[in-house]
């Protein structure tokens, strides 16, 4: 079992004993941490991850409460990713990206100026080394829309952007779930960066299609 999916499992088992109630306040992050055996990185993605789904609610510079659980506030996170399994419409906008994000990076490979590809440097330089989901999604979008817009066609660049919207939720969800998706995300990146600024575009237009498509296979599985 993952470390973090272990600190989910530990604050789940406080609160279906009892020890901890609805609007109950969690123990300070330290002292859990040493409780359950955990780092306090590990405890505040499983923190982070019972916020998204309403069980546990983080007051900036007050703590982390439990919620009231109510069905109502519960059922609106399980809406939301019975919705997710439901519809694989977010599949065909994976799609529509394999197929233009590839070619968006060949070009991209030729087009970018040298200002341009340390611009891109500088993104792949701030994805973290252990990056909350939040951060590895922004990460991602803003690596993949750099590298459109340095394809120099701002129609295909629209194209990709509009795409990313639908496509944001499945890499959320990807993020909290897969285990070594930032990991495999940085690596491929990386790939990605130096066939661009090695100008090599067919292999700038292959890692990305193996990104994507690696992605896209991911979800085929979860759906």
């Amino acid at each position: 079992m993952a470390v973090t999916d272990a600190a989910i499992s530990s604050i789940k088992d406080m609160i279906l004993s009892g020890e901890l109630g609805p609007g109950d306040r969690l123990p300070r992050e330290a002292d859990l941490a040493e409780r359950l055996g955990l780092s306090r990185n590990s405890l505040r993605e499983a923190v982070r991850a019972l916020a998204l789904i309403n069980v546990l609610d983080v007051r900036q510079g007050d703590g982390t409460y439990v919620t009231s659980l109510e069905p109502g506030l519960l059922l609106d996170a399980l809406s939301f990713v019975v919705g997710f399994h439901q519809d694989d419409t977010v599949l065909q906008f994976f799609e529509v990206r394999r197929i233009l994000e590839p070619a968006a990076t060949a070009m991209a490979a030729t087009r970018m100026t040298d200002e341009d590809i340390a611009e891109l440097r500088g993104i792949l330089d701030t994805f973290p080394e252990q990056p909350s989901t939040e951060d590895f999604v922004a990460n991602d979008l803003r690596f993949h829309q750099r590298i459109a817009e340095g394809a120099g066609n701002p129609v295909l660049s629209s194209l990709i952007e509009s795409i990313s919207g639908p496509t944001a939720r499945a890499r959320i969800w990807r993020g909290l779930t897969q285990e070594g998706a930032a990991e495999t995300t940085r690596a491929q990146h990386a790939a990605i960066f130096e066939a661009i600024a090695g100008r090599r575009p067919e292999i700038a237009q292959a890692w990305a299609a193996v990104h994507i498509a690696g992605v896209e296979e991911w979800l085929r599985r979860a759906l």
